[in-house]
């Protein structure tokens, strides 16, 4: 059957929309493993493991399709590459959508074209995340909703709402937060069969079998924790307890983001949002998506859907708004959040479209001219669609960042062979996990996962690839220690005590138990776990830590929002823990050594602070701090003129970095009584 001329300009405009889209994401893709939760995706594929809940089968199935279709390829640049794509799919659909509504024409290019550039979809685009994949099947979803509408007859709207049942399915395959428009938009489905008198039985059964058909990824979740063959993975879904526990996020707390975190009331949430939309969407953008809900209350093929997608929008927003347990206003957690702003910006994205068209339309019934009104709607395409580009490109352009992939490489590096390193958070976890993993690198090491160790599942399931640690009980409960399978972190240390161990990043603070029998010594970013009895050389410790690692990145050269930026931090403060250690040993001892540990401590901060011109600002508090210990601990190599006015000097540059510290007043106050120390010992001199 041949393809009608209108549908055939429809599909050629919604995939040159596309085409364009990923020739732009491409070469944006970025080459090495990404921040946050990436790492752990691409691990999960590269070991046939299960993703944190609810597991992601579908985006893992994906990307080891990935890794085997591009071999030659990194197993994170494939990933990222896969993720590229879809986001370009995403955005052909969106137009494919508006030219459904209202014609091809220059509003269906600026609805997949603006989706596409807008900083949060291309940033998200060009790394191994799941928002990509959920992208697409927003649009899917979107555009078979508008498929529907239009449908002229039963064998139409039957075989689109079977269709729409299997997107629906596959879409809760990949991220729940598709469920939110599933919602709203299966009712209206069923209604609109009940009036065409199509809604029967055999016709709900063939439903719910296509939506249920769409949840065959979840098979290999159970299959995967059954073969338990991966080295990592998250939970046991061998049984249905912990498949549902993994499904329904019970780990997390099911509709939140993350367990344990207090966010920020609901206004303060719909506020982020809004100013979201306008410093990424752009205010044009968003007048334009309200003239399409207006101008669509008078188009009959547009109104229905436009009011159903606006109302779509809304119950997201405010639904997420509601249980988004993180605080927006620390930028990282902002930056966990926005991207699931993702989801209404794509029907925001095709109202702007419909906006468009429709204004072009009712321009040209009015004043006629067609060719002048449809070539103006295209040089205002083309003039938003290049702004957008041009503010967002230096941003999203992630082609030469290796950030994370350096860190993990660092710090790997750094540690000794045949060590356990008790991991602590996204960014050393994923990171480390994706380089010993799928690279190979440094297969010696063995990695376990801190906050793991805490679930009952852990151990069990996994223990077995860790091998040489020894694991003096189930899972890792101070409270329970002994009784039911439960250990403290100093009966772990005191069972691996033939192996070095090392926290990377941090220990957590209820458990206290080895803090009587082990000490902390630093070691960049992580820290070394040794028994009190072992002998501390401050000397050769300070040797071994002085450049420890290589990194040449700039501090704050990040956005706040990035897992750059705190990757960024963590190696710039790495290079002063070994001086903030001895200062504050030298705080807790007395005796002659307590000197040398000041003095030692003073040598270790100035010389990094010396070396960089841009650096944070403890560094100068910190420096300021150890000259005016070292002045008080006695006579030593430096003047105490110098040290007073060191001392001076940096407690200075810190309060004009930090204005705004509490001990502000406490600090001045320090800072006059240096400068009048000093000038007294100044005047003691010339007399």
């Amino acid at each position: 059957m041949k393809m009608p001329e209108e549908r055939r300009s429809d599909w050629i405009l919604a995939g040159a929309t596309a085409a364009c889209v990923a020739a732009l994401y491409v070469p944006c893709v970025q080459r090495s493993v990404p921040g946050g939760d990436s790492g752990e995706l691409i691990t999960a594929a590269c070991e046939l493991g299960v993703a944190h809940p609810p597991g992601y089968p579908l985006f893992t199935l994906l990307a080891r399709l990935a890794m085997f279709l591009w071999p030659t390829l990194s197993p994170a640049h494939s990933v990222n590459l896969m993720s590229a794509l879809l986001g370009a799919a995403a955005c052909g659909v969106i137009s494919l959508t508006v030219c459904r509504l209202s014609g091809p024409g220059p509003g269906a290019a600026l609805a997949g074209g603006l989706f596409a550039v807008s900083r949060l979809s291309w940033q998200w685009s060009v790394v191994a995340e799941v928002f990509s994949l959920n992208n697409l099947f927003v649009a899917l979803l979107l555009h078979l909703t508008s498929m529907f509408h239009c449908a002229e007859n039963a064998a139409q709207r039957r075989k689109i709402s079977l269709w729409g049942a299997l997107f629906c399915g596959l879409g809760l395959s990949n991220q729940h937060t598709l469920v939110l428009y599933e919602l709203v938009v299966t009712p209206w489905v069923l209604y609109r069969l009940y009036c065409h008198r199509e809604l029967t039985i055999r016709a709900v059964f063939s439903l719910g079998a296509c939506f249920l058909l769409g949840f065959v990824p979840y098979v290999y979740l159970p299959i995967s924790s059954y073969l338990n063959t991966a080295r990592w993975s998250w939970g046991d879904q061998s049984t249905l307890a912990g498949l549902l526990t993994h499904l329904l996020r019970s780990e997390y707390g099911t509709f939140s983001l993350a367990k344990s975190e207090s966010g920020v009331n609901m206004t303060t949430m719909l506020k982020a949002q809004l100013d979201h939309c306008l410093a990424d969407l752009s205010l044009p953008a968003l007048a334009l998506a309200g003239t399409g809900l207006l101008l669509s209350s008078w188009d009959r093929n547009c109104c229905t859907v436009s009011r159903l997608f606006t109302f779509m929008l809304l119950v997201y927003s405010v639904f997420f708004s509601w249980r988004a347990n993180l605080d927006v206003n620390r930028p990282l957690l902002l930056g966990v959040v926005e991207r699931f702003w993702l989801q209404s910006d794509a029907v925001l994205c095709l109202l702007v479209g419909l906006g468009l068209s429709l204004s072009v339309t009712v321009l040209e019934r009015r004043f006629g001219g067609g060719w002048l009104w449809k070539t103006v709607g295209w040089i205002l395409t083309a003039a938003l669609l290049a702004r957008t580009v041009l503010n967002n490109h230096r941003e999203c352009d992630q082609s030469t960042n290796a950030v994370v992939e350096k860190f993990g490489r660092e710090v790997l590096g750094s540690i000794p062979p045949d060590s356990i390193v008790l991991t602590r958070g996204d960014l050393p976890g994923n990171s480390l996990r994706y380089l010993h993993y799928c690279l190979d690198l440094r297969p010696d090491v063995r990695l376990v996962d801190q906050e793991m160790m805490t679930y009952s599942w852990y151990i069990s399931k996994l223990g077995h690839h860790h091998r040489g640690v020894r694991f003096p009980g189930r899972v890792w409960d101070p409270a329970d220690s002994g009784e039911r399978g439960g250990f403290s972190l100093q009966q772990f240390l005191s069972h691996n005590s033939k192996r070095n161990v090392f926290a990377c990043i941090g220990l957590p603070d209820g458990d206290s138990s080895w803090q009587h029998t082990f000490s902390r010594w630093p070691l960049g970013v992580c820290d070394f776990l040794v028994p009190v009895q072992k002998q501390f050389d401050p000397n050769k410790w300070a040797s071994r830590t002085r450049n420890l690692y290589n990194w040449s990145e700039a501090h704050n050269s990040f956005p706040p929002v990035s897992w750059e930026r705190v990757a960024n931090e963590e190696m710039w403060q790495a290079r002063m823990k070994t001086a903030f250690f001895l200062f504050d040993l030298a705080e807790t001892i007395q005796g002659d050594g307590r000197a040398g540990l000041y003095e030692l401590s003073y040598t270790l901060y100035k010389e990094i602070v010396d070396k960089e011109s841009d650096y944070p600002p403890n560094w100068d508090k910190n420096l300021a701090l150890a000259c005016e210990r070292l002045l008080r601990s006695g006579p030593r190599a430096h003047s105490p003129d110098s040290l007073l006015t060191c001392a001076a000097k940096h407690f200075s540059l810190y309060l004009k970095k930090e204005p705004k510290d509490p001990q502000a007043p406490a600090i001045e106050s320090a800072i006059n009584h240096l400068l009048k120390e000093r000038d007294r010992h100044r005047q003691r001199k010339t007399t």
